[in-house]
């Protein structure tokens, strides 16, 4: 049994992941890159008397690294230790691909091709001549439909094939004057480094990528003496082509422009059908990131999925919390025989703060994620980002910011994760800071709460559209904030980057809420309880020792309250959100406990009865009000902030990300409670 290690690489959006899917199935682990904090991920499949480890690399347009996540897709296919590199394309834009073709190829002849998606090529009216581009290219194309899985046999017997071939890296053409140079500097490369391909080496020399060329020195092991003295070559070759040709020379763009118009030649012998067959999604596209419907389309499509999360997730938390209930009831009774403090803990605590967070989690979660990732699969969400980068732009950010602001609204440490995806550090920082004012799915039974009992109690509709106009409250804050740091602490100029319009796609329902709720729903609630269980024991304590007359959380909240009604709260909304810290979903529970003195977490039969609760400790509009803004905005969850550190991975900034959105939070409750008072 022969052990083959192959790289699946590829721009983003070509289904690459659902070819590494479709072949490995559920033999796959993932992990970090060596050194890196990019997932990666790994599977194996065997192919006759080959074990076959797939290795999918993170998507790139080209070798020329502008991320973490690019770095370490070309460290890999030119470094790697792999057997061979396949690089999946799409066949309806394969001319923007061929990009990373082509370069590879230069790197290594142990390659294959594999044009996915021809089931849309074909609806679009457009066919790619495989043959011919596998005559064109010197390696073997294979045509694929990945989600069907149609051609992938093909391609598995393939790879094994390619690690056998002796074919060597494909040599284009740069032009008399770069190929010159490339020869005068071939013999110094030679007699430095006799194992690489010097033609490539020396092509590297004159992209001069400081990125790529400290990569080349510590994958080949290169001193820095010998690369200078490789770099002061190179530059000499460079300087001969500017005396002949009497003006500057920017070997890059000469390179740049060469592979470019070497695809657009492939392409043009390889594919059949006219661009006019993109026309329906660009119809569709001036419309949704139009002038005039792009910001009213987002408000809606917002507002549509929270109506469906609250829609769908009522029966189901309730169901949930009633089967909880039972179950609590039969384990007291289990530990009748306990003493009653141990009992307390156990039940009243640990247990009944934990299955308060899944029952009011998962449902909203369940549905929440998969609709969000439909909008994915359908490839809305890049149009988010699109709508949005002129906004984040003006506040001198990153416009990928955009996307990791939707996810902060599944959770923010999904939100503070997906950060790596800027390239830039100091737009890093300033989307990680920012992210935890996106409410996260924790927070919304809190609001959504409120908003019923005192704004919206007959309508779920104006339930969900009054909580879109608090996310894009949230939205408005966000971009002000990004904007003071990014001329303050943060300063610096927004950097640009290449941002791909899928085409609209249908999405694989099926699929997606499977990958969805494993990937995401699980995976968050996971993190949730493990910070819920020790805060029920907390919250437990607190509410049943007493020092003197009173319990400990009684008197947190008196010393808390003078401060608090300073900003239109009381004490003990402050120590509920306090409290939470553990998980945003145990907020409101802690206040009813706290209202109700009864040691434990108390649930209601019905909303307008909580009301009433409310209202007897002295809630009003304004009340309620201020409350929403500060749990549209306070500091992060505890899940959320060990994820800042581990990110980041400074405690300076772990602090300020939690005191920037309380700070926030508080200044707007002032401002609605000094409001208030005066009208």
């Amino acid at each position: 049994m022969r052990n083959l290690t192959i790289a699946l690489a590829g721009n983003p959006n070509v289904g690459k992941s659902t070819v590494f899917n479709a072949l490995t199935g559920m033999k796959q682990h993932t992990g970090n890159w060596a050194g890196k904090t990019v997932s990666s991920a790994r599977g194996r499949f065997r192919v006759s008397d080959a074990d076959i480890e797939l290795v999918d690399v993170p998507g790139c347009y080209s070798l020329t690294a502008r991320s973490a996540e690019e770095e370490v897709a070309r460290d890999y296919i030119c470094f790697g230790d792999r057997d061979a590199v396949v690089i999946v394309c799409d066949a309806t834009c394969l001319e923007r691909n061929l990009v990373l073709v082509l370069q590879t190829l230069e790197v290594t002849g142990k390659a294959a091709v594999c044009v996915n998606l021809v089931d849309e090529a074909k609806k679009r009216g457009i066919s790619v001549n495989c043959e011919l581009l596998s005559k064109l290219l010197g390696v073997p194309v294979t045509a694929a439909n990945a989600r069907r899985k149609e051609g992938l046999s093909q391609l598995s017997a393939t790879m094994v094939t390619v690690c056998e071939s002796e074919n060597k890296p494909k040599h284009i053409d740069y032009g008399c004057a770069l190929e010159s140079a490339v020869s005068a500097v071939i013999p110094d490369i030679r007699a430095v480094c006799p194992s690489v391909d010097a033609r490539w080496l020396a092509l590297r020399l004159f992209d001069s990528d400081r990125s790529m060329l400290d990569s080349i020195a510590d994958s080949l092991g290169i001193g820095s003496a010998d690369m200078n003295t490789l770099r002061s070559r190179a530059c000499e070759a460079l300087s001969r082509m500017e005396l002949c040709s009497d003006s500057a020379v920017d070997a890059a763009d000469i390179i740049s422009a060469k592979l470019a118009c070497e695809a657009e030649r492939i392409c043009s012998l390889c594919v059949a059908g006219t661009q006019e067959s993109d026309l329906r999604d660009r119809r569709i596209d001036s419309v949704v990131t139009g002038k005039w419907f792009a910001f009213p389309i987002m408000f809606l499509l917002v507002a549509l999925v929270f109506w469906l999360t609250i829609e769908g997730a009522n029966y189901p938390s309730e169901l949930l919390a009633s089967l909880f209930s039972r179950l609590g009831a039969y384990l007291s009774s289990l530990l009748a025989d306990c003493p009653a403090w141990l009992r307390g803990i156990l039940i009243d605590g640990v247990y009944s703060v934990t299955t308060r967070v899944v029952s009011v989690m998962l449902p909203p979660m369940a549905i929440f994620f998969p609709l969000f990732t439909l909008l994915e699969d359908f490839g809305y969400l890049p149009r988010i980002a699109f709508n949005l980068d002129r906004c984040f732009k003006k506040c001198s950010a990153c416009g990928k910011q955009a996307l990791t602001m939707c996810m902060g609204l599944g959770c923010n440490a999904v939100g503070v994760t997906g950060c790596r995806i800027i390239d830039s550090p100091r737009e890093r920082i300033i989307a990680t800071v920012t992210n935890s004012f996106i409410p996260c799915n924790g927070r919304f039974p809190t609001l959504i709460a409120i908003i019923t009992m005192f704004f919206a109690a007959q309508s779920s509709l104006l339930s969900a559209l009054t909580l879109a106009g608090l996310i894009m409250l949230s939205v408005a804050v966000t971009l002000a904030v990004s904007k003071l740091l990014s001329k303050t602490l943060l300063k610096g100029q927004p950097s640009s980057f290449t941002l791909e319009l899928p085409p609209y796609r249908m999405p694989q329902i099926g699929r997606t809420i499977v990958r969805s709720v494993f990937d995401r729903t699980l995976f968050v609630l996971g993190r949730a309880l493990i910070t819920a269980a020790p805060a029920g024991l907390i919250i437990w304590l607190l509410a049943n020792i007493t020092v003197g007359q009173t319990t400990v959380l009684s008197a947190i909240t008196c010393a808390l309250d003078p401060f608090a009604s300073f900003f239109g709260l009381d004490g003990v909304i402050l120590t509920a959100f306090i409290l939470g810290l553990p998980a945003n979903e145990i907020v409101l529970p802690i206040i009813i406990m706290a209202y109700g003195a009864s040691g434990t977490l108390v649930d209601f039969e019905s909303l307008s009865s909580l009301r009433e609760l409310l209202c007897a400790n002295g809630w009003t509009e304004v009340t309620a009000v201020c409350v929403m803004l500060f749990s549209l905005m306070h500091w992060p969850c505890a899940t959320t902030l060990i994820t800042i550190k581990k990110e980041t991975g400074s405690f300076f900034w772990t602090v300020f990300s939690a005191i920037v959105p309380a700070v926030i939070g508080l200044i707007l409750c002032f401002f609605v409670k000094t409001a208030a008072s005066v009208f």
